[in-house]
């Protein structure tokens, strides 16, 4: 019998803050300490190893995020700690206790998440609404789980019949649709009165002009993209004409941006996008104004105008463009950094450009997905919702 008393909580806590300190340009020092009480020992060293293996660091936020509320999930609804691998009950109470019938609950105080374990996670910080998650976010934490379970070398239950029974039904009893990342679209009039905001000669002004344009005319690159762009991704490329059918029309600079890993590519990809014309011509007076000649190309400002050495955070994108669309006389709420991505494809179908060739400058990887957009651009300028007006 091994008669060692444990270690107190807070020396745990402690070392695991100290073994997340390795991953302190992936998660924020605050979400560090959060991590460190909600985590067990075998969870940071899975969190170390996924970053030494490579994985990109907003995956490894996002899983670092479902990890810490997966846990104190099963140790409010269970009294345990999460255990691996998850037997398929536990799945299917998670999915029970995320996903529920609104109508049924008025009815049945039993049906959904219990009270108890609700008071839990909202004096944790960790769950906001009285009502069943999006069926989107419950997803995405059960990928995770499995993700981590097998990253543990366990082989999980997430393909069990059961499972994924209870999942579809739970889905279609939900009553939240699916949302959009951004509820409106960053479209070239939108765009154009945002960019007005940062026609000045200010660095702050210089560097968010840059930020906009590069972001949509890439192809509505995502904000994590954004703020990890490195001038070393970015490749001069000869002049091309501003009318491609016209060789002797004026010519317009062009940039070649190597994409490296992201969301749809991996690093050894190849894959690449282009600017040409005002974006360009943004990008390069930002660049030779702050002087930056290596390593992150959009940094930090602060109060007094002064350029920071690290980069942009991926949030700090999402609030450039929030704080331009306020100053534009626009409501924030209803615009994110994705309403770049969303914009850019609006745009080219309200242009007749083919998808498959916005499909190469956006880097989507789904058709299905990126005809959303197209679709929806057809349909407000159709007929068909006009028969009366």
């Amino acid at each position: 019998m091994d008669l060692r008393l444990p270690k107190p909580v807070s020396d745990q806590k402690l070392r695991r803050a100290e073994a997340l300190d390795a991953l302190d340009s992936v998660l924020p020092f605050d979400r560090r300490d959060r991590l460190a009480e909600l985590l067990s020992d075998d969870d940071v060293e899975t969190l170390r190893h996924l970053a030494r293996e490579g994985i990109g660091d907003n995956s490894l936020r996002a899983l670092a995020s479902d990890l810490g509320y997966l846990e104190a999930w099963c140790q409010a609804s269970t009294g345990q700690p999460l255990p691996w691998p998850a037997p398929e009950a536990l799945l299917i109470k998670f999915v029970a206790h995320h996903l529920w019938d609104s109508a049924k609950r008025e009815t049945d105080p039993a049906h959904g998440m219990p009270a108890d374990v609700a008071a839990t996670l909202k004096l944790q910080g960790l769950l906001r609404s009285d009502g069943p998650h999006a069926p989107n976010t419950v997803r995405r934490r059960m990928a995770s789980w499995s993700t981590l379970t097998q990253w543990r070398g366990f082989a999980g239950k997430f393909n069990a019949p059961g499972l994924r029974s209870a999942l579809k039904l739970a889905v279609r009893a939900s009553p939240r649709p699916r949302g959009r990342k951004s509820q409106k679209a960053v479209t070239a009039d939108i765009l154009g009165a945002v960019l007005k905001t940062c026609a000045g000669d200010r660095l702050v002004d210089l560097r968010d002009r840059a930020v906009l344009l590069v972001a949509f005319a890439s192809g509505g690159r995502r904000r994590s993209e954004v703020a990890a762009l490195r001038v070393e991704q970015i490749v001069a490329q000869d002049p091309v004409p501003a009318d491609p059918k016209d060789p002797e029309s004026p010519s317009l600079p062009c940039l070649k941006i190597r994409l490296g890993r992201t969301k749809t590519t991996e690093a050894d990809a190849d894959a690449f996008v282009l600017l040409v014309g005002r974006p360009v011509l943004a990008l390069q007076e930002w660049l030779e104004r702050s002087a930056i000649t290596e390593g992150s190309v959009f940094r930090g400002i602060d109060r007094w105008g002064h350029l920071e050495r690290k980069a942009l955070t991926p949030q700090a994108v999402n609030l450039i463009l929030k704080r331009r669309i306020a100053q534009a006389g626009l409501d924030p709420k209803l615009f994110s950094a994705h309403g770049l991505r969303s914009g850019f494809l609006t745009e080219t179908a309200r242009r007749g450009i083919p998808l498959s060739e916005a499909m190469q400058q956006s880097q989507h990887r789904s058709v299905q997905q990126a005809s959303r957009y197209y679709n929806d651009a057809e349909r407000q300028l159709g007929r068909a919702a006009r028969l009366i007006v």
